[in-house]
């Protein structure tokens, strides 16, 4: 067919080789760098930044292969397309990873001094980058590679002071003193959403306060952490509590400590808790905050940074605070102060990055004003400017924009971006700037000092889909690529992330920063358990690629998902993805060897076509009209599906095995199978390629470089355009018709294996056709062959059956199989009856051990349903088998 013959395909298909070789071709070629088109509108990812904490995990390669999948459709699609990567600073995450490295060297970040602790990050840093691009690209991702950014990069870097000192400027930034949440561990303050909180069974406490008018009486309180007894200013009760009303107004002696406090009353405590007489410390309980604020009681702080106690706790100065609760307890155990102690199961929140037990704790930092600035926000997803997918996180988003509260961002740290404000040390006030200040810009002196806190490293994501296209520039690739379409993550990220990117995208820009939200779920193992290291189920993406190749590992991550929905991974998911692209590999090469055979015209002669052509091209054209429709929709999991059963159970174990009976060159009777084999399969890996885009791309370049009109066709899969159906192909008839065949297949295999047939007998069967007899006959050797039936085809209604016959009712035809054609009567008669037997005596071994209540009451409930389940099946099969075996007797 060509002047020089092509080498041929391999037997096995190697994925590593094969990955390698691809991305840098795609590399070089520069297929991953949009061209700007302002005729065209682009689509537009922005990538999640992973942090620089380390390798990437699997959620990171669901993020990838979803975005991937998405961005190569719509580049096939003729779209400037443009997947924009880049890495976050990870601000706490990547400072706890490093100062754990420095605690094993012996040393500590303030034994380093700031700069130089900076510096080994920023090595940290680019020592993590390089991982995780590396591992980015043998995932197979097709993004700009030359627009990467980095949070702390200087662009992004202005784009977060511009934002600082704008939203300062407008009074929506200010520094207050609130109760914040602290992690001692990290030395610094967090949201609220980067606590994470466990339910515990701690204990209630039950505590008298001496009255200071007569210490022989006192009121009796409740709190579950003894240690802050040290910081209370008051006790407080509600004022409509009628067991405290004499007391309102009076002083108690604060045990531990001797210091005098008032007894108040306010609408905050809840009867109902406790003796309904609770103790206040404003510095380290929100509530107790604001009802200290509302009657103007003193606060006292009674922790140091690290949670030991500090000066104003006497005695306890020094001890760690659980460590103090402890020695509070034997003290006041002592005065005769503990009424008693309770079990107690109560929320105690932990530090997301170290889990260490976090601490409220009044504190001066710096806040976000939130409400002004979510209503925008709001609006845009009510008003359907906004999709989020699935609809039922748009609840969820709105829910918690409706009652959001200040964002505490400031952090106690030395990685990230600083806090662009200098503090006069002449005249006290504040100076923000979005460059370097040298001089108070209210008085003008030169002695100012810049907050030594860094932003939340949320704080410079939220800006992610404009400082990553030069805003505040105005830059063409902000003005061309912006509002992005599509952001992509994780649900468990809708407040951290997209709801402030929504708020941050419409207060900078005044535009919306992406139309739709796809939001994808978690991972977990094959039990649906989450995937932890301490439950030893972690799987590292990096072992999986190597062991089954990036195709399956991206094709097990999009099987079956859909947004929002947890995925199962489990080996058998990767090993059945292993064997789809092994299966289309073989599938390939059986074409490519009819192909280098084959010296015939390539036209598809669509008048004269045998059925099986006709089908395929017609049910081809069926499953890439349904397939873009699904893409478009972001069902990319039923897309696959969609794909994979056509490829599989259509392309590969109907169209290829049918064609074996034909001859490979023309006749005067039918023409040659290869053109329509060659056609259907190009345009399958075509819809196959954003999912597997390796294999796709080896395969589809061994067809290519064997047609004629290669020079014609694109260099890469990846740049060739997706498939779109042809009407002309939609054969209603040729589908109704095939579908015959292959049931007629199905349901005499379905037989054989039910009858445990040898693979070498020969069955019979009759087939009555009605009026697909003429198809059914000129398909009658497939059906042999497939099947390994000997068939007769009728068309008039059967007589009725023999005794020992057995009748398929099918859609359009029905078939009838003599038994004895299957078995040997004789033997398959006492088969059937020693089965039978064995079966009884399983069933009554299970009902008497169900019946016995000594089992019942020990065995595990586990034990028991499943011996519930295995006589339900028993029963089943035996009800089966006895049908069977009266049939054989008739």
């Amino acid at each position: 067919m060509t002047e020089e013959t092509p080498d041929e395909m391999p037997r096995a298909y190697q994925p590593a080789e094969a990955e390698a070789r691809w991305y840098r071709f795609w590399l070089e070629k520069g297929y991953f760098k949009p061209k700007i088109d302002p005729e065209k509108k682009p689509f537009v990812i922005i990538m999640p930044p992973p942090n620089v904490t380390g390798e990437l995990h699997l959620g990171h390669a669901l993020t990838a292969t979803l975005e991937d999948i998405m961005v190569r459709w719509h580049r096939m699609m003729g779209e400037p397309t443009l997947w924009l990567p880049g890495v976050d600073h990870s601000g706490i995450a990547a400072q706890v990873v490093v100062e754990q490295l420095l605690a094993k060297e012996g040393t500590s970040r303030h034994q380093l001094g700031r700069e130089k602790f900076e510096d080994r990050m920023w090595q940290w840093a680019e020592s993590c980058r390089g991982t995780i691009t590396r591992q980015h690209q043998r995932l197979g991702v097709s993004c700009d590679w030359s627009r990467e950014t980095f949070t702390l990069d200087d662009g992004p870097s202005k784009a977060v002071r511009t934002v600082f000192v704008n939203l300062y400027n407008k009074g929506l930034i200010y520094r207050g003193e609130r109760i914040i949440n602290w992690c001692p561990r990290c030395s610094t303050a967090l949201s609220d959403l980067e606590v994470d909180h466990q339910e515990l069974t701690g204990n209630l406490y039950y505590i008298r306060y001496p009255l200071a008018e007569d210490e022989s009486k006192f009121i009796t309180v409740a709190t579950t952490r003894p240690e802050t007894i040290l910081g209370d200013t008051a006790v407080a009760v509600n004022p409509q509590d009628k067991r405290f009303q004499g007391l309102v107004g009076k002083k108690v002696v604060l045990p531990a400590v001797k210091r005098a406090i008032p007894i108040v009353a306010d609408e905050a405590v809840d009867p109902e808790f406790g003796t309904g007489a609770v103790k206040i410390t404003p510095s380290h309980d929100p509530v107790d905050f604001e009802v200290a604020q509302r009657l103007g009681l003193p606060f006292v702080n009674i922790l140091n940074p690290d949670a030991t106690m500090n000066e104003n706790t006497g005695p306890y100065e020094g001890l760690d605070r659980f460590a103090a609760r402890k020695k509070i307890m034997e003290d006041l155990e002592k005065e005769g102060l503990v009424v008693k102690v309770e079990d107690y199961s109560h929320a105690v929140g932990h530090c997301q990055r170290c889990r260490t037990v976090i601490e409220p704790l009044a504190s001066k930092q710096w806040f976000i004003r939130m409400e002004p600035l979510a209503r925008p926000a709001i609006e845009a997803v009510t008003s359907g400017r906004i999709k989020i997918i699935p609809e039922r996180f748009t609840k969820v988003y709105l829910n918690w924009m409706y009652n959001i509260r200040d964002w505490c961002i400031s952090r106690q740290l030395w990685w990230g971006h600083r806090i662009p404000i200098w503090y006069c040390q002449r005249c006290g006030k504040l100076t923000a700037s979005i460059d370097p200040a040298s001089a108070c810009q209210h008085c003008g002196s030169s002695d100012i000092e810049q907050d030594p806190d860094v932003l939340d490293t949320w704080f410079s994501s939220a800006l992610w889909t404009h400082s990553t296209m030069g805003w505040p520039e105005k830059t063409e690739d902000f003005s061309y690529f912006y509002p992005t379409t599509v952001m992509e993550t994780g649900y468990d990220i809708l407040f951290f992330w997209v709801a402030r990117m929504i708020v941050m995208g419409l207060e900078d820009t005044g535009s919306i920063p992406f139309s739709t939200v796809y939001l994808h779920g978690l991972i977990r193992d094959e039990k649906g358990e989450k995937m932890s290291k301490l439950r030893g189920n972690v799987l590292n993406p990096i072992d999986i690629l190597e062991k089954y190749g990036t195709d399956a590992l991206r094709l097990a991550l999009s099987t079956g998902t859909s947004p929002g929905n947890d995925i199962k991974l489990a080996a058998s998911r990767l090993e059945a993805a292993r064997n789809f692209a092994n299966k289309l590999w073989n599938a390939t090469r059986f074409v490519i060897r009819k192909l280098d055979t084959y010296d015939g015209d390539m036209e598809i002669k669509r008048g004269r076509l045998p059925l099986e052509d006709r089908w395929i091209l017609s049910r081809l054209s069926s499953t890439t009209a349904y397939v873009n429709k699904l893409m478009r929709d972001l069902q990319f999991g039923e897309a696959l599906r969609q794909i994979h059963d056509f490829l599989w159970g259509e392309y590969c174990d109907w169209c290829i095995e049918v064609s074996k009976l034909r001859p490979g060159t023309e006749t005067t009777e039918t023409p040659s199978p290869v053109p329509v084999l060659v056609h259907v399969l190009e345009s399958s890996l075509r819809l196959l390629h954003p999912y597997m885009p390796f294999v796709t791309e080896e395969l589809w370049q061994n067809i290519r470089k064997r047609l004629p009109l290669r020079n014609r066709m694109p260099e890469s899969i990846m740049v060739a355009p997706y498939p779109e159906a042809n009407a002309a192909d939609i054969d209603h008839e040729a589908e109704r018709e095939m579908s015959a065949v292959i049931e007629i297949v199905h349901s005499i295999r379905n037989v054989r294996a039910q009858h445990q047939v040898a693979a070498t007998r020969l069955i019979e069967a009759q087939i009555y056709a009605g009026k697909l007899k003429s198809a059914i006959t000129t398909h009658a050797k497939a059906i042999e062959r497939l099947a390994k039936a000997k068939t007769a085809v009728f068309g008039e209604k059967r007589q009725p059956p023999a005794e020992n016959d057995l009748v398929l009712v099918l859609k359009d035809t029905e078939v009838v199989i003599p038994l004895e054609s299957m078995v040997d009567l004789q033997a398959e008669r006492q088969r059937l009856g020693q089965e039978i037997k064995e079966l009884k005596s399983d069933v009554g071994r299970l009902e008497a051990r169900l019946r016995d209540k000594a089992f019942l009451s020990k065995a595990p409930v586990a034990v028991v349903d499943k011996e519930r389940t295995r006589l339900a099946e028993r029963r089943d099969k035996l009800e089966k088998l006895t049908e069977l075996g009266g049939r054989l007797q008739a």
